[in-house]
């Protein structure tokens, strides 16, 4: 429901996020890290997610483009880590961007070499000349991703890849940890459905609203009402679950977060990202059913009882399979009021 984002360099700061309340707490590597700090966010983050449990909230990583110099380094220092339950993947062009990651991901370190090359990352500065890139860390021969969509049912990790064994023992090389996209380009839009279906591991899909509105050359929210619902409707087709809306950015103005919350319910999202704790109350209200469409759902499915097909309502509706199952789902939300 609430996914929050936080600054990777800032690690007093991420403790105080892991015990806030949200869902999901997301460690920013990419825009809320200034690149001289990039590498300070690195080791901080792979020093956090050695901790099996390192708070309350499930943590995902934000990387930088997969398309730059970091992203490689970053996916196989942290994939294995004990601590990550997610990796949030940016400016996805195409289904080939999650297989380049999900490839680093299934060759990645280990949680011991993962480690090592965080602390790597610091001494190496003064053997590489400025704003050089990370020598990648060889693991061994990577494979090609698994595409069989069967296993997306089996949760996150499913997915995994093997090397040959030298000795009578298998090696089994790390699962690939649970990948999440983010649409920020035309590109990526256009693309959406075949992002949604590119690799098992692919958990969800998201806007990138900030620099799809850019490029777009979008005033208002009314220019991204095309792509929300793209997103929305690619992923419900993929079988993944509804996406959450982009960040708000005005963190002062709760009433203005409301409203665009209740848009975005309104089109099919569920949840969504923020960048201060203070939205989170404001994010879950609005995405959550009110008492009136608790008691309606109630009332259909107390009607549709377990007897298949139309069921007549007191009030002369008729509600289909469709309609008692969307109920359910309604007092399944419910439920996190309490």
């Amino acid at each position: 429901m609430t996914w929050l984002y936080v600054p990777g360099d800032r690690p007093e700061v991420v403790a105080k996020a892991l015990d806030c309340g949200a869902d999901v707490v997301v460690v920013d590597l990419e825009d809320a890290v200034a690149p001289d700090r990039k590498e300070r966010a690195l080791r901080a983050t792979a020093e956090l997610l050695s901790d099996p449990a390192p708070g309350t909230a499930p943590v995902h990583v934000r990387v930088n483009a997969l398309d730059g110099p970091l992203a490689e380094t970053e996916i196989r220092t942290l994939a294995a880590l004990p601590g990550l339950a997610g990796l949030r993947l940016p400016k996805v062009q195409g289904p080939a961007d999650i297989h380049r990651a999900a490839g680093w991901a299934t060759t990645a370190a280990g949680p011991a070499a993962g480690r090592a090359l965080a602390g790597r990352l610091a001494t190496g500065r003064r053997a590489r000349t400025p704003g050089a890139a990370v020598a990648p860390l060889t693991t061994g021969t990577a494979r090609p991703a698994r595409t069989a969509r069967t296993a997306r049912a089996a949760g996150p990790g499913s997915a995994t890849a093997t090397l040959t064994p030298a000795a009578p023992a298998p090696a089994a090389l790390p699962a690939t940890p649970a990948l999440y996209a983010l649409l920020e380009s035309a590109l990526g839009i256009e693309h959406a459905f075949a992002i949604a279906t590119a690799h098992p591991a692919l958990r969800g899909i998201a806007l990138g609203e900030a620099d799809l509105a850019t490029e777009l050359g979008v005033r208002d929210e009314a220019g991204l009402a095309w792509p929300r619902s793209r997103t929305v409707v690619a992923a419900r087709a993929a079988g993944l679950a509804p996406p959450p809306q982009s960040v708000y950015p005005d963190v002062a103005d709760l009433d203005g977060l409301a409203r665009s919350c209740a848009r975005g319910r309104a089109l099919g999202f569920l949840g969504r990202a923020a960048i201060h704790p203070r939205q989170l109350p404001v994010i879950e209200a609005a995405h959550l059913p009110s008492p009136e469409e608790v008691e309606a759902a109630a009332e259909i499915v107390r009607a549709a009882g377990g007897e298949g097909g139309a069921q007549a309502l007191p009030d002369g509706r008729f509600v289909d399979a469709a309609v008692v199952a969307g109920a359910r789902r309604v007092l399944s939300l419910a439920e996190r009021r309490g």
